[in-house]
């Protein structure tokens, strides 16, 4: 049987390698729907609002276009595109518009999820190509695996496949070019920052060092003070979404404002104030008597918001102020938030409540190790990791196995020098990256147990192309890998599906100037209930010859998150509910949450959205954040096994890695997954 489509032109597959393009990048762009959007099955409606132009009311301003359209300005390589003969052409960071998990991202594994897949594309052609190792994800995990093999195998030939049309999984680079700026505005897309490094494990923090990535190396290149010697803080915006009409208010959580004082700025009642100030600077001993593991017993029962309700009984004002202290790190709120947890991570402005239940000693670890020794880490609990966040590191890695495709791999240069995609996928070299070709197969050829080889499918936009690989190395959404690998044992199976990623929005826009958040004196805001949960200025990070913005009338990003899981719902619910809301949200209504809730931020302080904000990018996570597995919504006993022990067991020549197999929802889980599964095949092969 043939795949039949609409007429569209070249596959994505092939238009991608060829350009470093993405079909799906601009919702204006009017073009034919791609051959994995029509495969995903998804509604017309749903389909073409991802793609429809956002004019009308719902738009404020001008689309934003995809750098490098017909009819635009030719940048050089230095500006953010790839070396060659005849029109330069931007890589994937420059793009605009809808990116991360679009339509064409996605549209197979919708279709291989839903049992639609194999009914519309003819039989897998014979394998044509052989290598070592083929990795599955091109994520901060699969890069490490791929670059931990060559490392320890230096002639070997190695395979990197991924549906997404750029490299780093949700360590993405956005990319703008302002007309008053000379050079790329670099900013991040997702992951931004490295956590508690120095709770990784050797392996991992090993890996820092041989790319130039110690911790003490990527400090120096931050300014902390930039924003705080401009009178710039935290803040917190009380929005009518949360209190009411007329709402609406800004509060600024200066060092030097006492609890008693920001706190009466809020929009919320009277006896609310008393009990946040409460909360903040007396609270009690909630269990009086009660042994420090009894008190660890009875919080593992309870979410922080059950914390505050059940325990505290605070005023709903009150609770409702703390809603989303978790969202823009864990992609949920504090209603799926465990109070053990949230113990653990309070700090001065997050998770009050809990000073009066002992010292610090005294405090549970959360599951994830890092995160529990980032809690007492100090300055290392979050450094920064360059302009573009971690995928910085996955670009080294890159440029070091891939001949061509960087400009050069020290990381102090690494975000200003020039990126070749057309050379990932070169026959010649040893180490090959294939963008936009989603993995639909996965079987060890014979008995998992004596099997010597894997065959591995893969869809380049017209046909299920397969290779034979010496080994796989899984790297993608656990949850996704029982449909690829359709042999794995049941029990195994079920612990993959328990893998729950929260879905995530990333938005990243480029303002023509920041003097309103300077008259505002905030660089970061959390909202207590509005669409975007956070709106933050990019860190003051530069490197090498890239300036970082030091001046209010200079160009400069903005980053916010959106949450779409619903409250009042385990995660796991929570999560699936979350994905079908975000997959029926159109562009044209991303961007006009983004200026309509900048400008009721920062509307007072003379910003115009219609104006100011010049450009934008959202990055859209179906499965987004990696969760760690905690009490209440997991039930096992604190030193239990975890459904990820049993997700992540070697399956004869494939192994598994990626964040969800730790499982832990930052950069060093991805990293120590990918460690361990060169391991195990390494392992297997002594066997």
């Amino acid at each position: 049987m043939t795949a039949h489509f609409p007429p569209g032109g070249r596959s994505p597959a092939t238009s991608a390698r060829a350009s470093g393009g993405d079909r799906s990048a601009g919702p204006w762009t009017g073009r034919a729907i791609s051959r994995r959007a029509f495969l995903d099955g998804v509604t017309t409606a749903a389909a073409c609002a991802a793609f429809a132009s956002p004019a009308g009311p719902a738009s404020a301003g001008t689309p934003f276009g995809p750098a490098g359209d017909p009819g635009g300005p030719s940048p050089s390589p230095g500006d953010g595109t790839h070396p060659g003969h005849g029109r330069a052409r931007p890589h994937p960071a420059a793009l605009q518009g809808l990116r991360g998990d679009t339509p064409d991202a996605t549209g197979v594994a919708r279709a291989l999820r839903d049992g639609r897949f194999w009914e519309r594309v003819d039989a897998p052609r014979p394998p044509g190509e052989s290598y070592d190792l083929v990795v599955v994800g091109a994520g901060i995990s699969g890069v490490t695996a791929a670059y931990t093999w060559v490392r320890r195998h230096p002639g070997a030939r190695v395979l990197i496949l991924d549906g997404h049309d750029d490299i780093g999984g949700h360590a993405r680079r956005t990319e703008f070019h302002p007309a008053r700026r000379a050079g790329p505005l670099v900013a991040h897309g997702g992951a931004r920052a490295l956590y508690a490094p120095s709770a990784w494990p050797p392996q991992a923090r090993e890996l820092l060092a041989d790319l130039g990535a110690e911790p003490g190396r990527l400090r120096a290149h931050a300014e902390p003070g930039l924003y705080p010697g401009l009178g710039m803080h935290e803040g917190v915006f009380c929005d009518r979404e949360t209190y009411g009409a007329g709402a609406d208010r800004l509060v600024a959580l200066g060092p030097d404002r006492t609890t008693a004082e920001w706190v009466a700025e809020l929009p919320i009642a009277a006896q609310a104030r008393n009990d946040l100030v409460m909360l903040y600077d007396d609270p009690p001993d909630w269990f009086p008597g009660l042994s420090g593991e009894d008190k660890k017993r009875r919080l593992a029962r309870l979410s922080y918001t059950g914390f505050l309700r059940e325990v505290c009984c605070v005023h709903p004002d009150a609770v409702a102020f703390c809603r989303t202290m978790p969202t823009a790190t864990r992609a949920h709120g504090a209603d799926a938030l465990g109070a053990i947890d949230a113990w653990a991570a309070a700090d001065r402005h997050a998770y009050p409540g809990f000073a009066g239940l002992g010292p610090a000693g005294s405090v549970p670890p959360p599951r994830d190790p890092a995160r529990a020794a980032g809690r007492r880490a100090g300055d290392d609990a979050e450094v920064p990791c360059l302009p573009e966040g971690p995928q910085s590191l996955v670009r080294a890695m890159v440029g070091r196995m891939v001949p061509g495709f960087a400009g050069t791999t020290a990381l102090e240069d690494i975000t200003t020098t020039w990126f070749d995609y057309g050379a990932l996928d070169r026959p010649s070299n040893r180490v090959r990256v294939r963008l936009s070709s989603p993995v639909v197969l996965v079987r060890n050829d014979g008995d998992p147990h004596s099997a010597a080889s894997v065959t591995v499918g893969y869809f380049d936009g017209h046909q299920v192309c397969t290779v034979r690989a010496g080994a796989v190395v899984m790297a993608c959404w656990a949850a996704a890998i029982p449909h690829l690998v359709r042999d794995l044992p049941a029990a195994q199976r079920d612990a993959m599906r328990q893998a729950v990623r929260m879905p995530v929005v990333c938005a990243t826009a480029q303002l023509r100037a920041w003097h309103a958040f300077r008259e505002a004196g905030v660089h970061r805001v959390r909202f207590t209930g509005a669409f975007w949960a956070a709106a933050e200025l990019a860190p003051p990070v530069g490197a090498g010859s890239y300036r970082f913005p030091r001046r209010p009338d200079e160009p400069i990003t903005v980053h916010l998150v959106h949450a779409p899981a619903p409250p009042g719902m385990a995660p796991a619910q929570a999560a699936e509910a979350g994905r079908r809301a975000l997959a029926l949200t159109p562009y044209a209504a991303l961007e006009f949450t983004v200026r309509e809730q900048l400008a009721r931020l920062l509307g007072p302080f003379g910003f115009d959205a219609a104006r100011d904000v010049e450009g934008l990018t959202v990055n859209r996570w179906g499965h987004g954040y990696a969760r760690e597995h905690a009490r209440p919504w997991d039930a096992s006993a604190p030193g239990a096994p975890l459904p990820a022990d049993t997700a992540r067991r070697r399956f004869g020549r494939i192994a598994m890695a990626g964040a969800d197999t730790v499982p832990g929802g930052d950069a060093g889980a991805a990293v120590s997954a990918a460690h361990r599964a060169v391991r195990d095949l390494s392992d297997a092969a002594l066997a």
